[in-house]
């Protein structure tokens, strides 16, 4: 259905809406939700073609970064996480490790968002020095609960994942894992409205 002709609510202002509007609102907005694995997908997509002056175009850094976490055998929300690790390149150009990690906020445990939220910072320690920053900003962290779970990521799938010659598994093969993931969020404002999304 061509979303002009959908019904819509009466209120101009939220304040004049009825429990009708807002039943309806709560229904378009679960099927609008139920496409956020497509817009996801069609967002990482931009990344294609995308250098940045890196080896390797970011698209293939984050299939990169998802394959080498995937043949480690980390579960499928781990590598999602790494999949969608600079999805924020596009639109946060000063802060995409905020961006990512607002986007898997509601769907992943509080551990692998914190990980990605933080992960620009740990990756500093290779590279800061060189721009006049200070490589040991991550230090800051150490007494976090994360902080190793962050190294971990940054240095075993993230800072190796500008390789031409790697192995690189194809957006396709992480599809279904993407799917799994944003099914359903595990932390949201609107999680007990679930059933009037249906």
């Amino acid at each position: 259905m061509n979303q002009s002709t959908m019904p819509k609510a009466q209120f101009h202002h939220m304040k004049d809406g009825t429990a009708e509007d807002w039943h309806l609102i709560a229904k378009q907005f679960g099927e609008f939700a139920r496409e956020l694995p497509d817009r996801i997908l069609d967002h990482l997509r931009l990344l294609d073609g995308d250098f940045g002056g890196f080896p390797v175009d970011r698209l293939t850094h984050c299939l990169q970064t998802a394959t080498l976490a995937h043949r480690d055998g980390k579960d499928d929300e781990y590598v999602v996480c790494a999949l969608l690790h600079d999805i924020g390149d596009t639109l946060g150009s000063y802060n995409h490790a905020d961006v990512a990690a607002v986007l898997l906020e509601p769907f992943v445990s509080e551990a692998n968002h914190w990980m990605i939220k933080h992960h620009a910072i740990f990756q500093g320690y290779y590279f800061f020095h060189y721009l006049g920053m200070d490589r040991d900003k991550r230090n800051h962290y150490r007494d976090h609960p994360h902080f190793k779970r962050t190294v971990e990521f940054v240095s075993k799938y993230d800072s190796p994942a500008f390789d031409p010659d790697a192995e690189t598994l194809p957006l396709d093969y992480f599809e279904p894992m993407v799917r799994k993931v944003f099914a359903k969020p595990v932390r949201s404002l609107y999680k007990d409205a679930e059933s009037a999304m249906e």
